[in-house]
């Protein structure tokens, strides 16, 4: 049988040496030559434009630092039996790539040039070496706790994007999404850990990097995505919320009841339900849509949803109003009636339309491989940036986040201000300095340090353990 032969990878412009850019004035006069004009119109596969922003500006030694985990300066399994996946240009998938550094991984990353790459579980031996093994041998150990979250999945409830679309405005339920999860999954789990990670186009990923949650195996994984999944169903179930509340179960969990709001407090979704599903996005304006709110009242109202039909049938009633006159019908119900019926179809339907939908796949499966932290999304040029969840929903996608054309323009303009004696071009660090990526690498670096500061304080307490025998 023939030998397997490596896909091309993407080409760097003729007559480029690739091993001298970061030692000479090659790069960065090739740089002054990229198409910005090309980029600005998304188009990411500009070879040059991504070779720069590889050697220039990806921060692998933060990524490495994060994914290492246990020792900031010496790899450990948790890097060097890690699997990376690389896409390239020509859409050819390449898995199980492992690197026994940083330096490494970076040198091959700038030989494939790739349209992304992803990042999966460590494995009991090095990806690279998986053929050697018997398949009983090869297996993955460990894998940080991750969670998808798309805004493809709000299709049905929000009104001013669809599909591969995002702005401000439906935003605001990934901004929802992070505050209930982050709150819930370090409060009810006690992870410490977590990074969000803006998609590059219309979601956000989950990392949680906990010793705990990163040793989870498959069962317990679906164990969490069983908390984590409440809104479930098709679009053709009107109905997504089960069991949860209702005439068997009247008191709500924990932590949705800390989501929702105790009596009398607005919690983070009986907010958002108001501010950004009646009020902003004005979700039940058209007869399709409320005639699916009505689907969602307590059948055994009949008479009282009847007479909301009606009322609005023909009507301009905002979503505003209609909620208010299902609050009247509701409170017109008589006490007994309005709590164990009205008030638990009520809060189901807060959770329907602002509770966090996940991609429950995902979180599933330790072998699951994800996209990097910092890559650069095919279809948008925009950069995969962390987020941090006390300003996520300051957060604007379309204009806060960073992309390739702007990352080189902005060192091209750093490089044209400073010359050589603003310091040294393409340094071991990073040009990512020089541009607007800075404050996403130190929050990167932040979360890292952390993480470092606790896998001290255990390996402390277990010497200090060991000493008493």
């Amino acid at each position: 049988m023939a030998a397997a032969v490596l896909p091309p990878a993407r080409p760097p412009p003729p007559q480029m040496d690739i091993d001298g850019l970061d030692g000479d004035d090659t790069l960065d006069m090739a740089m002054e030559q990229i198409d910005e004009k090309a980029i600005e119109r998304n188009d990411s596969t500009e070879p040059m434009a991504m070779l720069a922003f590889y050697k220039r500006l990806l921060p692998f030694k933060s990524l490495y630092v994060w994914l290492n985990r246990d020792l900031p300066h010496q790899p450990t399994k948790n890097f060097t039996n890690r699997e990376f996946a690389f896409t390239l240009l020509n859409d050819v998938y390449i898995r199980y790539q492992s690197f026994s550094n940083w330096e490494e991984w970076k040198k091959e990353v700038v030989r494939l040039n790739p349209a992304r790459f992803e990042i999966g579980p460590v494995y009991t031996a090095k990806p690279k070496d998986r053929k050697m093994l018997q398949k009983s041998v090869f297996r993955p150990v460990s894998r940080e706790l991750v969670v998808d979250i798309d805004m493809t999945d709000y299709d049905a409830i929000r009104t001013c994007c669809s599909g591969k679309g995002i702005c401000k405005r439906c935003w605001a339920w990934i901004a929802i999404a992070v505050q209930v999860l982050d709150e819930g999954l370090r409060s009810d789990f006690g992870f410490k850990h977590l990074l969000w990670v803006y998609s590059g186009r219309r979601g956000i990923h989950l990392w949680i990097s906990d010793k705990e949650a990163c040793e989870l195996q498959d069962d317990a994984r679906k164990a969490i995505v069983g908390w984590l999944e409440v809104v479930k169903g098709g679009a053709q179930q009107a109905k997504k919320v089960e069991g949860t509340t209702g005439s068997f179960n009247k008191t709500l969990h924990p932590a949705l009841r800390r989501a929702i709001g105790k009596e009398g407090e607005n919690g983070p979704l009986k907010s958002a339900f108001v501010e950004t599903v009646l009020r902003d996005q004005d979700c039940f304006r058209a007869k399709e849509q409320w005639e699916i709110l009505l689907q969602l009242l307590p059948s055994s109202e009949s008479d009282a949803i009847n007479k909301l039909r009606n009322k609005w049938e023909g009507s301009s009633r905002s979503s505003m109003d209609k909620w208010s006159d299902i609050s009247s019908a509701a409170a017109k119900s008589g006490e007994r009636t309005f709590n164990s019926v009205w008030k638990p179809a009520m809060e189901d339907i807060i959770l329907q339309y602002t509770y966090p939908r996940i991609d429950a796949e995902v979180s599933k499966h330790l072998n699951h491989l994800l996209k990097s932290p910092f890559v650069v999304h095919p279809a948008t040029g925009r950069v995969c940036v962390p987020v941090d969840p006390k300003e996520v929903a300051d957060f604007d996608p379309e204009n806060d986040c960073p992309t390739v054309a702007l990352l080189l323009r902005e060192l091209n303009e750093w490089q044209r201000t400073h010359g050589a004696s603003g310091g040294e071009v393409g340094n071991v660090k990073g040009d990512w300095e020089k541009t607007s990526l800075k404050k996403y690498v130190q929050l990167l670096d932040r979360h890292c340090a952390a993480i470092y500061k606790e896998a001290a304080a255990r390996k402390r307490s277990t010497q200090a353990f060991s000493t008493d025998f």
